[in-house]
């Protein structure tokens, strides 16, 4: 298994482009939730895990949060979407780019901390983000999906972690 940055994020040309559209594909076939794709242009964040023959059979896709209208509001990450092929879960894989992701957060952007949002029925997802990685839930979100499902907000601060 090989993880690495993702390829084609901020470059225009379409055959640098693949990782962009096999992401999309892994989203489309594991998530009910699709991403548009100016979502993939933070190429320092986002990495992908790919299988011997060099399929992408997972991804990680981060960005720094810019919303914020508080200038003196702290950097901090956020995850739009994660995502690990049926087959090859269970192995490690989307623990590891989540690290890769926070600690690129850390360290090129100087971000404080990471926040995500998760479907409040995801237990699998949940288990992964509080018990493995150490996020806590900081609010929920009435109707965040479209289905009109929760979310949690989840966060983790960088604080003496990077």
């Amino acid at each position: 298994m090989n993880i690495r940055l993702a390829r084609g994020t901020k470059r225009k040309l379409p055959q640098q482009a693949e990782d962009v559209v096999d992401m999309q594909q892994a989203n489309l076939v594991n998530l009910p939730e699709n991403y548009h794709i100016r979502l993939f242009t933070w190429p320092q964040l986002s990495y992908v895990a790919e299988d011997r023959k060099g399929r992408i059979v997972g991804y990680v896709l981060a960005k720094i949060d810019e919303e914020s209208e508080d200038k003196s509001a702290d950097v901090h990450g956020h995850i739009n979407s994660i995502s690990v092929m049926r087959s090859y879960r269970r192995l490690g894989l989307a623990k590891k780019l989540m690290l890769l992701s926070q600690e690129a957060m850390a360290s090129v952007y100087k971000a404080k901390y990471v926040s995500l949002h998760v479907r409040e029925t995801n237990q699998a997802a949940i288990g992964l983000y509080r018990d493995t990685l150490g996020f806590e839930v900081a609010n929920t979100e009435k109707g965040y999906y479209a289905d009109g499902e929760n979310a949690y907000m989840m966060r983790l601060d960088f604080k003496n972690k990077f």
